[in-house]
């Protein structure tokens, strides 16, 4: 017999709720036993195994029988599919609704699910696609489902060409850009870290100085797919350190809508009761404010390279106020996008996605991200050690951006050669349509295993590798997209 789990991957790993009990199980064959054994004696493993850690499911959806069956049966009819790029599951589906799911279904979102959440994959401006119960592909007697328009769109996207609706994508991107658009992002994991250790946990926990903002609760945003791997990792720290403090879960209780782009500023102006300027509210600052009537919390961030605030929003008015967004934005051309453009958005601007361009086992030197570490401060923090060692060591391995001037889709895992020599593969690719080319990024090493500095990226030649044709590449060591960082500064040009 052969054992099939809900995501078709083995189960590995501590267990969430009881500390020191690890898994290995929901496979039939061998190569993990190395690595849970060093997860055991050291609490981690050394490879990236993050794709088998059973904290990726969200205990919402591991005590779900109906997901179980209804996910393990699909993974199972799947076995020997062709898996295409941008494929959604039919089974398990409906499980976690945010409070926009339905105002935005019937503007034709089209959903992407991540651990059991329904969260905007793109705008389908024909007709809205609702998701259907699961009907086991016609097997147990069950129906079959007819007419299914989710199902076709799927379809349709299967290819290792650019998708059908590759223009839609495209103009939920260049409105963004251009004018505004508005993601509705409530999936996320909402935390707030508090009680009478937690600055100490803080500074240990996270890379970042924040003792700019000294306090005894903060509040956590994480995506929505690696809430529940998050919120067990800190639990963990918190538990080995002997932290006096607790954390407490209010994912469920928010919504989160993002307003991103050269409009945004003037859009929600209209409808909020604070002062948006930059001597006012600069750039990653945060503050209790009205919207609409309602109280959220307004954070100056962006995710997709541009001017913009979101908004933590009570569940109760998440509707009234994305409805006054979108009434105020009418004259401004603001458009609903989804996660499938801020993929897009956001690798043109050169932000990380977790687990593409950042793993376990990448540090945040190596990907680029030493400025979100305080190395110049004395304060101690987990990996501190580590960062040190390799700063005074150098680089034997570096993120790089690439661009092919071909048309021509990449999804990541394509190689890379420098000089000819294969030197790594891209993790992750999408097409940038601000800049109207495709877009990789991979880690790259020396072929002689040397430090691998600006001066060789510069130098060498670079070509990427798709279905076993060779395009002539541009390394880049700086976003190709606004490499000063002015548009999330609200700093526009005017030619």
């Amino acid at each position: 017999s052969e054992s099939f789990t809900a995501d078709h991957k083995p189960l590995l790993g501590e267990a969430p709720e009881v500390r020191g009990f690890y898994l290995g199980c929901g496979f039939n064959s061998a190569g993990c036993g190395k690595e849970l054994a060093h997860w055991i004696i050291h609490g981690r493993p050394e490879k990236d195994m993050y794709g088998y850690d059973i904290r990726r499911f969200h205990h919402s959806i591991t005590n779900n029988s109906r997901w179980l069956r209804e996910r393990s049966h699909e993974s199972y009819a799947k076995n020997y599919s062709v898996v295409f790029p941008f494929d959604e599951p039919l089974a398990g589906r409906n499980m976690r609704k945010d409070p926009l799911y339905q105002v935005l279904q019937e503007q034709g979102c089209v959903f992407q699910e991540r651990h059991g959440w329904e969260r905007p994959g793109w705008f389908n401006t024909d007709t809205s696609a609702p998701i259907l119960d699961y009907d086991y592909y016609g097997a147990y007697e069950i129906t079959k489902n007819k007419d299914y328009k989710y199902n076709e769109l799927l379809g349709k996207e299967y290819t290792f060409d650019f998708p059908p609706h590759h223009g839609t994508i495209r103009d939920e991107c260049l409105a963004c850009r251009c004018s505004v658009a508005v993601f509705n992002m409530s999936y996320f994991g909402k935390f707030y870290l508090m009680g009478p250790d937690a600055k100490k946990a803080a500074d240990w926990l996270f890379t970042a100085d924040i003792n700019k903002a000294p306090g005894d609760t903060y509040y956590l945003a994480v995506g929505g797919a690696v809430a529940q791997h998050n919120w067990s990792h800190i639990q963990t720290v918190l538990q080995d350190q002997g932290f006096d403090c607790t954390m407490a879960d209010h994912s469920e209780d928010m919504g989160m809508i993002s307003i991103q782009g050269p409009r945004s500023r003037e859009l929600l102006q209209e409808i909020v009761d604070a002062d948006l300027s930059n001597e006012a509210f600069p750039f990653s600052t945060h503050k209790i404010i009205t919207a609409a009537g309602h109280k959220v919390r307004a954070m100056r961030l962006s995710f997709v390279g541009e001017l913009g605030w979101e908004l933590h929003i009570p569940k109760e008015s998440c509707v009234p106020v994305y409805q006054a967004v979108m009434s105020a934005g009418a004259k401004y051309g603001v458009r609903n996008a989804g996660y499938r453009a801020i993929d897009s958005l956001s690798i043109e601007k050169g932000y990380r996605h977790w687990h593409a361009d950042l793993r376990p086992d990448d540090t945040p030197l190596e990907a680029g991200l030493a400025f979100t570490c305080k190395m110049k401060t004395s304060i101690p923090f987990l990996g501190r050690e580590a960062l040190e060692s390799q700063k005074a060591t150098g680089l034997h391995r570096r993120i790089v951006c690439f661009t092919i001037d071909e048309r021509v889709p990449m999804f990541g895992l394509e190689a890379i050669y420098c000089n000819g020599v294969p030197v790594g593969h891209l993790r992750r690719a999408e097409f940038g349509y601000a800049i109207d080319k495709t877009i990789g990024y991979g880690y790259i090493r020396k072929p002689d295993g040397g430090v691998v500095t600006p001066e060789y990226i510069r130098s060498g030649e670079f070509s990427l590798e798709r279905m076993g044709v060779v395009y002539k590449a541009r390394a880049h060591l700086k976003s190709p997209f606004d490499p000063d960082n002015k548009r999330v500064k609200g700093i526009y040009s005017t030619e």
